[in-house]
């Protein structure tokens, strides 16, 4: 499978602020970074067009300031700024390892990236750029989950990636429950009915509704993203079907 060519021609990458700290409190673990953008600088070379969208978790998280009193769309709108910054950092390791990215924002930041137009997003990727989608959906109350669910939409995704710190959904926590067992494919209706964490509601609904699969994946296993866009069944698969 190592020399297979890639099953998908577009996919949306749906990266956790939080993964970006590594072994760090808070922030940016530069060699996470690093070996991120590797990776997704390889699946980009290899023909698949790439979009990603990136969270604000290990600087502001929106829900977890309005719980500490702040107004909650006040916090969303930190929290979007947040993933403003984890997506120049990412930029910015992806074009020091030799590749094109651009940044686009749901908020106007012009003065540090480009404004969100699906057709110029569309047209980047279509040039091979990396595409890396700030701001979440750029409206409070909405979670970065979602606006990957909607930007994977929006750009005719074959597939969206969700990248987490295990390898797939289980029956329970694997952490917790020795006897949890791995998902190998599971519907949609029945990851929202069973209130499986892994995204919100909101974004597994909005996946259904318009047939966009979900692949769930640990990001910190090197090489998987790479074997998953080849086809490889790395992970959960989550689909209309199941």
């Amino acid at each position: 499978m190592t020399d297979a060519k890639p099953a998908f021609k577009r996919i949306l990458l749906k990266l956790s602020g939080e993964a970006l700290m590594g072994e760090e409190d808070y922030g940016i673990d530069p060699k996470v970074l690093k070996r991120l953008a590797a990776e997704i600088i390889e699946v980009s070379k290899s023909g698949v067009q790439m979009g990603l969208v990136v969270g604000g978790g290990n600087i502001f998280r929106g829900a977890g300031l309005a719980q500490s009193g702040i107004d909650r769309a006040t916090a969303d709108h930190m929290g979007m700024l947040a993933t403003v910054m984890n997506a120049l950092a990412l930029q910015d390791a992806i074009e020091k390892q030799g590749a094109y990215c651009r940044v686009m924002s749901a908020l106007k930041v012009n003065e540090v990236c480009e404004d969100y137009i699906r057709r110029r997003a569309i047209r980047h990727l279509e040039k091979g750029r990396i595409v890396v989608f700030a701001a979440g959906t750029g409206n409070p109350f909405f979670t970065t989950d979602s606006a990957a669910a909607l930007r994977a939409i929006e750009i005719g995704a074959d597939l969206m990636i969700k990248a987490t710190k295990v390898d797939g959904l289980y029956t329970a926590d694997p952490a917790k429950d020795p006897n949890a067992t791995r998902y190998e494919t599971i519907s949609f209706d029945a990851a929202i009915e069973r209130k499986l964490a892994v995204m919100d509601t909101t974004a597994f609904a909005l996946c259904r509704d318009y047939g966009m699969p979900i692949r769930v994946y640990d990001m910190f296993r090197e090489g998987d993203l790479m074997r998953l866009v080849k086809g490889e069944a790395v992970g959960t698969l989550v689909n209309q079907t199941g």
